[in-house]
């Protein structure tokens, strides 16, 4: 996640230009229309390249090559820093052997979806990593980066969002819940229900489209307490607690440096083209 510093630029006066001066020098000193510069079949000094000399090998660009040095000097840093955890990092196994969720993540993707069966239930919790990328403008909290640096505060402080979908084997219809969570905790904001399964589910922009212009149900925050309190209790029999809550901003995170390790190779490797 460090950025890339800002690269100089160097001018140089090539051969090509030197060339050019000369061309010019030439047509000056001659009358015109008698002679031409081709006529005077003047040899070209030793040393000097056609102007169609060709580029060095990084691309054309003068500053590919410290581009280049910068990239690699930021993909070593970040690899040895990869090389000193373990290959599957403790949280993970842990939650792996749960058994109770599977993850489904998709190498270059930003959006990592788990599921489970409960029941006749499919159910559905899908986050992005784009999210993590906010931690910055929480660093300014004093009391928050006090605590943090005492070590009082393991916990995320920037909330991911996450939708969870659930649909049933035995009927129409799925039930969608928009929440974030934070801290250990699932905060839920709406609730909607949609009763064509497909347009329920569908991560495609068709069905996004058609999903704007439907009613998505009242804020969560709005409905009678007693109505929170057992939605809430649905949920956590469903898997959909603090457990799942805590491990997403861990994945998100460890997620999102596999796939920044990757970009800078991959970029590295075309400017180096």
């Amino acid at each position: 996640m460090s950025a890339i510093a800002a690269l100089r630029t160097a001018s140089r006066v090539g051969p090509a230009r030197l060339v050019a001066g000369m061309r010019v020098s030439l047509a000056s000193s001659v009358a015109r229309p008698a002679m031409r510069v081709g006529a005077l079949n003047l040899a070209r000094p030793a040393g000097l390249r056609a102007f169609s000399a060709t580029s060095g090998r990084f691309g054309s660009g003068t500053t590919d090559i410290s581009l280049s040095q910068k990239l690699q000097e930021e993909l070593k840093y970040e690899q040895e820093a990869i090389a000193e955890t373990p290959e599957t990092p403790e949280f993970l196994k842990a939650f792996l052997e749960q058994g109770v969720w599977s993850i489904e993540d998709t190498r270059g993707n930003d959006e990592v979806a788990l599921t489970r069966k409960f029941g006749d239930e499919n159910i559905r919790i899908m986050f992005s990593i784009a999210d993590i990328q906010v931690e910055d403008e929480f660093e300014g909290d004093s009391a928050e980066a006090e605590a943090e640096a005492e070590g009082e505060n393991d916990l995320n402080i920037y909330p991911i969002r996450a939708s969870l979908s659930i649909t049933k084997s035995t009927g129409p219809g799925a039930l969608n819940v928009d929440m974030t969570c934070q801290d250990g905790h699932f905060a839920i904001e709406n609730i909607s229900f949609y009763e064509d399964t497909k347009l329920g589910t569908e991560l495609t922009a068709e069905a996004d489209w058609k999903r704007r212009g439907l009613y998505i149900g009242p804020q969560f925050d709005t409905l009678d307490i007693g109505v929170q309190d057992e939605f809430e209790k649905y949920l956590q029999e469903r898997g959909v607690n603090e457990s799942v809550a805590a491990f997403i901003p861990e994945y998100a995170t460890y997620k999102e440096q596999q796939e920044y390790v990757k970009w800078l190779g991959k970029v590295k490797n075309f400017i180096d083209l």
